[in-house]
């Protein structure tokens, strides 16, 4: 059970983040013209808009699998120079029916970042460096923010993951080409690396890490998050059809068979 004083002080920050991320204890009423209907495609079970970024573009998750089961969130493009890695998640949601876990995928994390090619949102601030758990006021490429959780995709992820409280979070990124085994749940770690066939690897930011979205889900969360980094380039085969099937079974999960 986590402690009161551990809620309580998240809660200035989950009450901004309730402000942004409307709709986000119940899916959104329809969806926007610019994304399928679940009813076209049959993995999903439910899309939830959890907020925006600071230029209005929507942040969406995409429920597949079965509700009841273990819970997994998998997020991407944290970072809008590392685009390839939201086509293992796209290639999930928009395939067939997925079994064995109840899975969320957020392919799109910093949209504004992914339609400028940089690195940071729109107000130049690194998203990873940005959550309240060991953040720190850094500069430049890193660049952290005003203050912790200032950035509304910050907000809409952290309420988000509130909501769901997901078992496990894996955050995909590049160009580092590993996963980070240096975690909460090393053995699991283990396991992801060899179905991905990545080298192990601990990412520790080249000293100590601030402000990450592992590190804060990880202190506030009984579940565990990780961080899976692919190489500047992987190719699309890999992206679509391998790393989309290796995920699946290294989180127990399978999809149905054609009709």
């Amino acid at each position: 059970m986590r402690a009161l004083r551990t809620r309580s002080a998240y809660a200035a920050v989950l009450a901004t983040a309730a402000l942004t991320a409307a709709g986000l204890t119940q899916p959104a009423p329809a969806a926007p013209a610019s994304a399928a209907a679940p009813g076209d495609r049959p993995a999903v079970v439910e899309v939830r808009t959890i907020g925006h970024s600071v230029k209005g573009r929507p942040i969406r998750a995409w429920r597949l699998g079965e509700p009841g089961r273990r819970r997994i969130v998998l997020v991407s493009t944290m970072h809008g120079d590392e685009p390839h890695t939201r086509r293992i998640l796209e290639t999930l949601r928009d395939g067939r029916p997925v079994r064995g876990v109840d899975l969320w995928v957020l392919p799109t994390y910093n949209p504004d970042g992914l339609a400028r090619g940089t690195r940071r949102n729109a107000r130049g601030v690194d998203l990873n460096r940005n959550f309240p758990h060991r953040w720190k006021d850094l500069e430049g490429t890193y660049e952290s923010g005003p203050r912790p959780a200032s950035e509304p995709e910050t907000r809409a992820v952290m309420a988000f993951l509130e909501e769901v409280d997901p078992r496990r979070v894996i955050s995909f990124h590049q160009p580092l080409h590993g996963v980070d085994t240096d975690t909460k749940d090393a053995g699991f770690a283990r396991r992801l690396a060899r179905a991905l066939r990545l080298p192990r690897t601990s990412l520790d930011c080249g000293g100590l890490c601030h402000g990450t979205m592992t590190m804060w889900f990880n202190h506030r969360f009984r579940g565990s998050a990780l961080t899976v980094e692919y190489g500047g380039r992987p190719s699309r085969h890999r992206m679509a059809v391998q790393a989309p099937r290796q995920l699946l079974g290294a989180i127990g999960a399978h999809r149905t068979r054609r009709g």
